[in-house]
């Protein structure tokens, strides 16, 4: 949106956007948060990102940049603003200030976590390393600084394939998301395995993911019930999944991939009724974007990590500069080179 609008042009803006979905007397609250916001980031010469997975209100009003953990990495490698405010979680934000050293990144959120990030350490990669020398490793984008520092290259959903296939039909450790592993293994052909069951001489066979244990909290819960309480009560809805779903109900989905792709994918089908199995407020958002479909709400489920994210915190984080994101040089820049290799292996390919 244009960041001189008044209070009165964002309220209608946002009446007109988001009024199927949100109150007006909640919307015109928010509005008055939204003017201080583009205000203050004028002030501060700040670029505001935010995930797909953010709410409605903040997601269609104050970032400069919008899109998942890729596309939004690629923005802050380009930004000349001072100050990246990400509206995110803590990995994300880690990630732009790994590209952006000399830059202040602020997390509207004292903590900001992921069920993900936090199921692998770096001594566990380097519990990896001493079982399996010498075989690549791949870690997904929603894992912290030190541990992109241990790894060859990271990846995100939309780009995990093209990243496991860049190593040829060589075995490869895939971490941490054992359902996004088990997904790219059925698109790639190759056989999954998991360290527990795995010795070191089988880790030298070809085509195989080494996996890892790790689950989104949030994708988890979705089910093939799910699916099917759906497609019982409407037959013509078509199911799409993120790949951090369980396999199962990947399998019987109608379409899997990222964030992005998804959104693309409904502006794209004449289809009338979507079921959405991921992030409850990224459904909101694209029924905010396609007014004239569906969004089936029969398993929404939100990221409670995403929700620690507001207008109000983001205003704070702006206004008083709080919450900045470090990331010690010698992690950085170990780190920097396996998100280097996941963005050029990415350049073409859609993301998380």
């Amino acid at each position: 949106m244009n960041a001189c609008m008044t209070l009165e042009q964002t309220c209608k803006m946002m009446v007109k956007k988001l009024g199927k979905i949100i109150p007006d007397v909640e919307l015109r609250y928010k509005a008055e948060l939204v003017v201080e916001i583009n205000e203050l980031k004028k002030e501060k010469n700040a670029v505001i990102l935010g995930h797909n997975y953010m709410e409605p209100a903040l997601f269609y009003t104050v970032p400069d940049f919008v899109g998942d953990s890729l596309e939004l990495s690629r923005k802050a490698a380009e930004t000349d603003k001072d100050i990246i405010v990400f509206c995110g979680v803590r990995f994300m934000a880690e990630t732009a200030k790994i590209l952006n050293p000399d830059k202040t990144v602020l997390l509207p959120s004292a903590k900001g976590g992921c069920s993900l990030a936090a199921s692998i350490t770096v001594d566990d990669v380097r519990m990896l390393k001493a079982k399996f020398p010498g075989v690549p490793i791949i870690t997904y984008i929603n894992t912290y600084a030190d541990v992109k520092a241990e790894v060859d290259v990271c990846c995100t959903s939309g780009n995990a394939k093209a990243v496991v296939e860049s190593f040829a039909e060589e075995t490869v450790i895939f971490l941490p998301d054992e359902y996004l592993a088990r997904n790219v293994a059925v698109e790639t052909g190759k056989k999954i395995i998991f360290p527990s069951a795995v010795s070191t001489d089988s880790s030298s066979q070809k085509n195989q993911i080494i996996g890892w244990g790790g689950r989104c909290e949030v994708h988890e819960k979705f089910t093939t019930g799910d699916i099917a309480d759906a497609r019982e009560q409407f037959p013509d809805v078509v199911v799409l999944a993120h790949p951090e779903c369980p396999p199962e109900v990947v399998e019987q989905s109608d379409y899997s991939g990222s964030t992005t792709a998804i959104v693309n994918y409904v502006k794209q089908s004449n289809a009338q009724r979507y079921l959405v199995l991921t992030e409850c407020s990224m459904g909101d958002n694209i029924a905010a974007e396609n007014p004239d479909r569906e969004m089936v709400r029969i398993c929404s489920i939100r990221c409670p990590h995403m929700n620690e994210i507001t207008l109000e915190e983001t205003r704070d984080s702006l206004k008083n500069i709080q919450y900045k994101i470090e990331v010690p040089e010698d992690i950085r820049l170990r780190a920097k080179k396996s998100v280097d290799r996941m963005l050029a292996i990415g350049s073409n390919v859609p993301s998380n």
